[in-house]
């Protein structure tokens, strides 16, 4: 029982990376390497706050705000201009983008593991004799939370109305009046919001921060939001929650940690040759 209430706990840290570019996947079909960038920023965020203020909190709140800049500023000065050269391109620049990142972290806070030193003032769970960490708890509190507001801004907002708008055609929906650029950025700025919430609850959770945070995330997030349907938000969080309640039933079985960084891509060939539109394709259809 432990085993898989670690498997939902991993598997809710990769949905919150996953849904991001899933959600810009299916506006742009671009699929964004550079979001994991944001994770590893929220990381060394909490990192610095926790050591400098003493307000791991804060540094949380900082990196969200951080990692909606962050998204704003990749969208508009670095892929806006790129969107019509076609999907390699993009695809390239985002991996160059995270590269980027990455040395530049390196260089600023150093290449060693640091650690955070983070304490939250919560109790542990016992349920049932299933041990759930405090920090557990936050990360399925706050997954859950997410899940539930995506999927009702999605469905029951105006915001959802225009994102499945400008995901059909973005030109059409701009000639009806439809701010196709302004949807864009939004989801853009939530998305790595997103990734930089899951880099700050890793960094607590695992008490470590270093410059290739985000680098296991990133291929991951390729694989989990392949399996789960390119562009489908439900599809995604299924298959991130069933990766990581793989990956550490494995674990469990085996003995040791090796084969889990392999599964989520055994599990995607396995996918690709007998159900290559993912667990649960998306419903809008790109014009």
């Amino acid at each position: 029982m432990e085993t898989t209430v670690d498997g939902l706990v991993i598997g809710s840290l990769y949905a919150l990376v996953a849904l991001g570019p899933c959600l810009v996947y299916g506006l742009l079909r671009v699929l964004d390497i550079a979001n994991a960038a944001a994770l590893t920023l929220g990381g060394y965020l909490v990192l610095v706050l926790a050591e400098r203020a003493d307000s791991p909190l804060l540094g949380v709140l900082a990196g969200l705000a951080a990692g909606a800049v962050l998204g704003w500023v990749v969208q508009r000065w670095i892929y806006r201009p790129i969107l019509d050269r076609g999907p390699i391109v993009t695809l390239v620049t985002g991996i160059g983008l995270y590269i980027v990142a990455t040395e530049l972290f390196r260089l600023v806070f150093g290449p060693s593991q640091r650690s955070a030193h983070v304490e939250l003032p919560l109790p542990d769970l016992d349920l049932g004799g299933v041990r759930l960490e405090g920090i557990d708890v936050v990360v399925l509190s706050v997954t859950v939370s997410v899940i539930g507001a995506t999927w009702y801004v999605l469905t029951r907002t105006r915001s959802g109305v225009l994102w499945q708008a400008v995901a059909q055609d973005r030109n059409v929906a701009g000639a009806v009046g439809i701010n196709a650029p302004r949807v864009i950025a939004a989801v853009f700025a939530v998305g790595y919001l997103l990734s930089a919430l899951a880099g700050a609850l890793l960094s607590v959770k695992y008490d470590a921060v270093y410059p290739t945070l985000g680098d296991i995330p990133a291929y991951k997030m390729l694989a989990i939001i392949i399996l789960g349907g390119l562009g489908s938000p439900v599809g995604t969080i299924v298959a991130a929650l069933l990766i990581g309640l793989v990956e550490s039933w494995v674990v469990a079985s085996f003995g040791f940690a090796l084969p889990r960084d392999a599964i989520a891509f055994v599990a995607l060939i396995v996918m690709l040759l007998n159900r290559p539109q993912g667990l649960i394709p998306s419903r809008v259809v790109k014009a």
